[in-house]
């Protein structure tokens, strides 16, 4: 039985840690500081992707990988796409297709969960393309954060509301109000 091999590092941007995970095949996962698995990955997540694993910290991973200098230039402001950052999304089939579909998202415009759901094929799958949203392993790189409710309102983020505005502002985006709560909401 072969071990997985799970690299961390935590960097300081936007006033806040966030520790980055990978695999051999890409970024697996980005956590907020506040989350549970700031230090530690979920364990039923990781027992349901892996077998056995190892966790490694290595920074050179992630500049290899060429995450690091584009999250510094996201969170100093500057238009960024992360569509060149190999990544090893661990989820089933269904959440790795909306995950996709959040990478279609500009950098400074937003979306409904409703058009995320249409431009996957799945229009009548908002409530599940919102579930998964709320599942998104890669928060920023696949940018999560610009899905907003139908009234053109925030209406929630794993985050929290107030990072998801915050991130919305640093892109630019103003004009979306709270309305929602914590948690994803659609």
């Amino acid at each position: 039985m072969s071990q997985t091999l799970i690299y961390r590092h935590t960097l300081n941007m936007g006033s806040r840690p966030w520790t980055l995970w990978a695999s051999d095949q890409g970024l697996i996962r980005l956590s907020f500081d506040f989350e549970q698995d700031h230090e530690q990955l979920p364990e039923p997540w990781l027992k349901r992707y892996t077998v056995a694993y190892q966790i490694i910290e290595d920074e050179s991973v992630f500049l290899k990988l060429g995450v690091t200098p584009l999250l510094e230039s996201y969170f100093a402001g500057l238009p960024v796409s992360f569509a060149g950052i190999p990544l090893d999304l661990w989820g089933t089939p269904f959440q790795k297709e909306v995950w996709l579909g959040l990478a279609n998202i500009p950098y400074g415009a937003v979306s409904t969960y409703k058009q995320l759901a249409e431009q996957i094929g799945r229009p009548q799958a908002v409530r599940a393309v919102g579930a998964a949203n709320g599942q998104n392993p890669l928060p920023v790189i696949l940018p999560c954060h610009r899905v907003i409710g139908a009234n053109g309102t925030l209406t929630g983020y794993r985050g929290g509301l107030k990072l998801k505005q915050e991130l919305l502002e640093l892109e630019g985006i103003t004009h979306v109000g709270v309305a929602g709560h914590e948690r994803f909401a659609f």
